[in-house]
């Protein structure tokens, strides 16, 4: 293929895919947008900090209407159910694990029994970050960081805020309450905003528009069948990663135009939140900087409510304990789960092989970057650079492996009911299970160098 006849295809791909997807993603979210902005004037307002909770309630759940018509009452069900389970239990030492357990129960019956698949699948995101908020603030409230049950307005506000109420991301309850006081209004705020809506319109053109067609019209390369399966399979996961990416963008922009996100040092005020960091997934150091990198929010619930309280049943099932609750609040999808299961061995595998080869050569080849007085004695030597070089092309490996599943050209009511078993097994089976074997390989090197 020529240069003229590429550019001639860019042009028409331009014409046909990136306009309309610009447009559909704009009248997707300027309406959630302007509901955003009118909560952040609330929070402004002075007045009674109740009425500031019942606007941000209100606004969340037309926020939900918009986007799930009247399915968004099973959103508004678990958010009352959440908070009748915290007054019945305010006097118990252990609510963030009962209130787990009633959530994990009404998610389940609610998938198996109570609602359509297509329905489910839909609200499943809403539903997540709806419990990860109650399920956060149970755990503050046993462990005394928040001293006493927030009111129910007060509590609706939180966990139906409509910077978070559709996209996400999931924020503490601090910086709700930091969000409701209603800093002034600035040009950085503005700014922070205005950037991450922008950077989440560019993840929508390349999951859209780009990746499908890496291979065919942006990088021509031609190879035999055994190279072209797995340039599709990368080609299915850079496309998968930008879609994820698009939403981090997005619930960043939303949350931050809704007031919250911000850190606050003195008199000044950073909005700086971050959900997700693309450049630390496409080009990895590591399997569990991706992990981290993929949702920074999630990631950070995970580890302070899941990780930190498992870690008395020891390292290895405190991770499969993580990566097990991370699969059920996606719901009961089989192709999910067995993704986040397979990062929880890989994961493992890679951090333990890195920390024994560190130790064996004195290097910095750790999971995670040393800090500059680490006490290895070979920090940037050339081998150093070429084994953490080998590590991140294993990395890249993996997620192609990974996402290899998620298939953009699959019909779409396949995707809107969760894939089937058959099609994760179909799709692992053409790449040979090559990641589950290279894992497998990597723990019996581990093991022989322990």
């Amino acid at each position: 293929m020529d240069m003229s006849t590429r550019l001639a295809l860019w042009q028409q791909l331009a014409e046909s895919c990136g306009l309309s997807t610009v447009q559909q993603g704009l009248q997707q979210v300027w309406r959630l947008l302007l509901l955003c902005l009118i909560s952040r004037i609330c929070f402004r307002l002075e007045g009674v900090s109740t009425l500031k909770h019942v606007a941000s309630a209100l606004t969340g759940m037309y926020a939900l209407f918009l986007f799930f018509e009247l399915h968004m009452l099973w959103v508004v069900l678990l958010s009352i159910l959440c908070y009748l389970v915290l007054v019945l239990g305010r006097h118990s030492s252990s609510r963030g694990v009962f209130l787990s357990v009633i959530i994990l129960v009404f998610l389940l019956v609610g998938e198996l029994h109570l609602i359509d698949m297509v329905t489910w699948h839909k609200i499943r995101g809403s539903q997540m970050v709806v419990a990860m908020k109650a399920i956060s603030l149970a755990f503050d409230l046993d462990r005394g960081s928040v001293t006493s049950l927030p009111s129910p307005a007060e509590f609706l506000g939180y966990v139906l805020f409509v910077g978070s109420a559709v996209f996400g991301p999931w924020i503490s309850f601090s910086s709700y309450k930091n969000a409701a006081e209603g800093r002034k209004l600035s040009f950085s705020w503005l700014q922070s905003c205005s950037f991450s809506l922008l950077k989440s319109q560019i993840c929508l053109l390349v999951s859209t528009c780009i990746a499908p067609y890496l291979f065919t019209l942006f990088i021509p390369i031609e190879g035999n069948a055994f190279t072209q399966k797995w340039m599709h399979a990368y080609e299915n996961a850079v496309s998968f990663h930008f879609s994820n990416y698009f939403v981090g963008h997005l619930s960043e922009g939303t949350c931050m135009l809704a007031g919250a996100g911000f850190t606050e040092e003195k008199d000044n005020i950073r909005w700086d939140m971050s959900v997700v960091k693309p450049l630390s997934v496409e080009m990895p150091r590591s399997m569990v900087l991706v992990v981290t990198s993929w949702n920074i929010p999630m990631s950070r619930w995970l580890k302070t409510y899941v990780f930190k309280n498992a870690m008395k049943l020891g390292t290895f099932p405190a991770i499969l304990v993580t990566y097990t609750a991370s699969a059920l609040l996606h719901g009961l999808s089989f192709h999910l789960g067995a993704v986040l299961l397979s990062l929880g061995f890989i994961t493992y595998v890679e951090h333990v092989l890195r920390q024994r080869l560190a130790s064996i050569f004195s290097a910095c080849v750790l999971s995670r970057p040393c800090t500059s007085d680490c006490s290895h004695q070979h920090k940037k030597g050339c081998w150093v650079m070429l084994l953490n070089l080998l590590f991140s092309l294993l990395a890249i490996f993996h997620l192609t492996y990974l996402g290899s599943m998620f298939d953009p050209g699959v019909d779409e009511q396949e995707v809107e009911e969760g894939y089937a078993a058959i099609h994760t097994i179909q799709r692992w089976s053409e790449l040979n299970w090559a990641s589950h074997w290279v894992v497998f390989f990597c723990w019996v090197f581990y093991r022989l160098i322990q």
